[in-house]
């Protein structure tokens, strides 16, 4: 398993000690955090190896071992040993392009999820959690330190709520509750920008309009490929007949899994709003650029007779009759002023002015 998972280990460009850029940030080492903690005990330590950690199997205690960050190879070459985990689910783990997905190895479920916790600039920014979720004990991975699970740790300190009363399956509950609702967060921006759009779209629809129904659609398709695979993955917990997911729990992932169809039901409307949206811009435009082409069209009708009066008699005829007339200019300029002024009334009474 150590050769195979070196040899992963290059193929990413990971080696240990090395440095990883992770976001916007270089980061040197990974922060491991574990706790232990049943219903009258509670005890949360920073450690610098796995070999701190002095885990031990058939405790009374449920064992939360948290990672932060993915660079340091070392840390999972031990994980992997001391928990008997598989290598692909090690490759997974080092690999963040994962979709969301659910693997059971038997003696514990792998669990693959999309944390989407901010945005910068026009990008929405996600890190993927890896969950690992044994008979008493959770590992999870981080791609960076997210505060995603600071809740579920104030809780727990506190024994407020039911995670120290349950097994570690609750506890894996909690971390994709904390998950899902950061996609009703994302959302809740997402909602607030799409009205001021149709604001901007009612009042004065523009370039930089277009650009913005793009980004947000743009967005929106980033959080549907991450939905739809964490429907099936949350679905496979709730249908799963393993030892390691107690039946009491699994109404707790049914609730989770109608949160998830009602944030997708939620994407696919406001897909639909969007959609909607940039038809009534190309529509405001193309009927923008229409009232423009009927006025230059109206102002080139009135003219056409008027030029060509004007066109007879500008002609250099010697013996043309109405060149002599002592009130011809005047008596012209009055005929197109009547020819203009019948043409404008002629369109108003067919109302296309």
């Amino acid at each position: 398993m150590r050769s195979k998972f070196q040899k992963r280990s290059q193929k990413t460009g990971l080696a240990p000690g090395s440095l990883v850029h992770v976001g916007s940030q270089y980061t040197e080492k990974s922060r491991i955090t574990i706790i232990r903690y049943n219903e009258t005990f509670f005890e949360e330590k920073e450690i610098s190896t796995i070999k701190d950690s002095h885990l031990e199997k058939d405790k009374k205690e449920i064992t939360w071992l948290n990672i932060d960050g993915l660079q340091d190879i070392k840390v999972f070459e031990d994980i992997g040993e001391l928990f008997g985990l598989h290598p692909l689910v090690l490759e997974d783990i080092l690999n963040t392009d994962q979709r969301p997905k659910t693997e059971d190895y038997g003696d514990y479920i792998y669990l693959v999820l999309k944390n989407f916790y901010g945005q910068e600039g026009d990008n929405l920014l996600s890190d993927q959690v890896s969950i690992i979720l044994g008979k008493d004990f959770i590992i999870s991975f981080q791609e960076r330190e997210s505060g995603l699970c600071d809740s579920i740790k104030d809780k727990m300190s506190k024994n407020k709520g039911r995670i120290r009363k349950e097994g570690a399956d609750y506890l894996a509950h909690a971390i994709i509750d904390n998950i899902v609702d950061n996609y009703f967060i994302v959302l809740e921006n997402l909602e607030e920008k799409i009205e001021d759009l149709e604001d901007n779209l009612v009042k004065d629809p523009r370039q930089s309009t277009l650009q913005t129904i793009h980004l947000l659609k743009r967005e929106l398709i980033v959080l549907r490929k991450s939905l739809w695979p964490l429907r099936e993955a949350v679905s496979s917990l709730q249908r799963s007949d393993s030892f390691l997911i107690n039946k009491s729990t699994v109404v707790y992932f049914k609730d989770i899994y109608d949160h998830t169809v009602a944030i997708i039901d939620t994407v696919e409307t406001f897909r639909d709003m969007l959609s909607g949206m940039l038809d009534i811009y190309l529509s405001t435009i193309s009927n923008r650029l229409n009232e423009v082409m009927k006025v230059l069209t109206i102002i080139a009708t009135i003219f056409m007779p008027l030029t060509f009066i004007a066109g007879v008699y500008g002609m250099n005829f010697k013996y043309m009759p109405e060149l002599e007339y002592r009130w011809g200019y005047f008596g012209v300029l009055g005929v197109m002023l009547i020819v203009a002024l019948l043409m404008v009334r002629y369109f108003r009474k067919k109302k296309w002015i």
